[in-house]
């Protein structure tokens, strides 16, 4: 965390979720490492979502290291209130505090390099991001944001990911999951989706008007491209990014 710099624009449709420890004897990454499907003990930030028991998407979020042993979780804003609350029923009786922090803001610029923030986990042509102080004078990068991930054919989000089977949603090419941490919320299922390698659908973005309604996830008609739920089958190659190639060929 840093202060803000003008060569970093701001997305305002994101939020900061602070993970603290209230107390010495507590320990906020083995908090989250038991609840979420990546790694936060190893290099961060680092891709990860909370999911259901069966292993569907409720939120994805990037985690970021913070002072005084905490964690920053850069999430939709629209549903960071409804993490809190989520992440507060697992703390039971631990002396952690879970609250939205609005003081700080996800920072990104398409650039990569230097020391103002990290590449984005998912994948390096993301760019780069940082979280920081919000300032009033913060430019909007937003509809720059979307239309860029969306070339990438990168989903994130509730409206696009949905309650989606989390590996479905293209987790292990875009990093968000861990198979040798350990368990978490929604890891049996996963686990084994994976060792049997039975992930026969995926979420591919696509020209709208090639869009089947069906499948459809959510529709971005400003851009003219959708967000479909797929069987392998019926993903047109043409329309995968190439960073999704290798997972297209069906299981056996």
């Amino acid at each position: 965390m840093s202060d803000n710099s003008p060569q970093l624009a701001r997305l305002v449709e994101r939020a900061v979720v602070r993970l603290s420890p209230m107390d010495d004897s507590e320990n906020i990454a083995e908090f989250l490492q038991g609840l979420v499907t990546n790694d936060v003990t190893a290099a961060l930030p680092a891709y990860a979502a909370l999911l259901s028991a069966q292993g569907k998407t409720m939120f994805d979020f990037l985690v970021w290291p913070a002072d005084e042993g905490g964690l920053l979780l850069d999430c939709e804003a629209k549903v960071a209130d409804e993490l809190v609350k989520r992440l507060s029923l697992y703390r039971l009786r631990r002396k952690i505090a879970i609250e939205r922090d609005e003081t700080l803001g996800v920072y990104w610029q398409l650039q990569t390099g230097g020391d103002e923030g990290a590449p984005d986990p998912r994948h390096a042509d993301l760019g780069q991001r940082r979280i920081a102080k919000i300032c009033e004078t913060d430019r909007a990068a937003d509809a720059e944001w979307l239309s860029h991930r969306l070339s990438l054919g990168v989903p994130e989000g509730r409206a696009e990911l949905g309650d989606i089977l989390w590996l479905e949603t293209n987790a292990i090419e875009l990093n968000g999951v861990s198979f040798d941490k350990g368990c978490y919320i929604g890891q049996e299922n996963t686990a084994r989706m994976n060792w049997r390698q039975k992930v026969n659908r995926r979420l591919v973005v696509v020209p709208l008007d090639q869009s089947q309604e069906k499948r459809r996830t959510h529709a971005y008609p400003q851009l003219g491209l959708a967000v479909d739920h797929l069987r392998l089958a019926d993903i047109d190659p043409a329309d995968a990014p190439a960073w999704l190639a290798s997972a297209l060929t069906p299981a056996d």
